[in-house]
């Protein structure tokens, strides 16, 4: 399986994060993919089948997340970049989100 997916967990509720815009941008080529996380907290296919090779980012609308449920936020927005080294594997990108912070690694 190829592609690029992403899995967003609130840390605060424990509970998945419902409706968070996110885009993917290639660097050089601006934003090339936007879709939002599901009732699940995922976007299972942000770009399907292979992945060019090359430095990317994702940028997650966590304002808007924080204001739909009224909490104040530090972080109006979530930028992850990394590199593509391998157009035929799976890149899994989570974010596990706070009001006043975030981490993030590599997934499977």
């Amino acid at each position: 399986m190829s592609g690029l997916s992403t899995h967003v967990l609130d840390a605060v509720s424990g509970a998945p994060a419902v409706g968070i815009r996110v885009a993917l941008c290639r660097e050089g080529d601006g934003e090339i993919s936007t879709a939002a996380t599901d009732a699940d907290g995922r976007i299972a296919e942000l770009l399907p089948g292979p992945i060019d090779s090359g430095t990317y980012r994702l940028v997650f609308d966590t304002g808007q997340y924080f204001e739909s449920l009224g909490t104040p936020t530090f972080y109006p927005e979530v930028s992850i970049s990394f590199t593509v080294a391998d157009p035929l594997a799976h890149y899994h990108v989570p974010l596990l989100l706070s009001p006043f912070a975030y981490s993030t690694y590599r997934g499977s």
